[in-house]
């Protein structure tokens, strides 16, 4: 089965690539391929850092089961940012 997957921030530098094709496991959960892409690529993993999993821009978990042509977004964890108001 053939999965999409895109890398954002971090990801996309560590990974080398914005996205790529990958040929999955039929059955393949989200967690799996996230474990097969840290072994391709080690850098991904280097963080440790939790990262949130989309699949056809749909939060899901890593239980989540793969389909063939599934579009998966991974996402690392989001900081920074202003609270409250800005007075320009």
């Amino acid at each position: 089965m053939v999965v999409r997957v895109r890398f954002f921030a971090m990801l996309r530098e560590r990974a080398g690539r914005a996205e790529l094709v990958w040929q999955a496991e039929p059955g393949e959960t989200v967690g799996g391929l996230w474990g097969a892409l840290c072994s391709a690529f080690p850098s991904l993993g280097e963080s440790g850092a939790r990262v949130a999993f989309a699949v056809n821009q749909e939060y899901v978990d890593r239980f989540y089961r793969l389909h063939d042509n599934d579009e998966v977004a991974i996402i690392p964890p989001v900081s920074g940012g202003v609270s409250g108001c800005i007075n320009v």
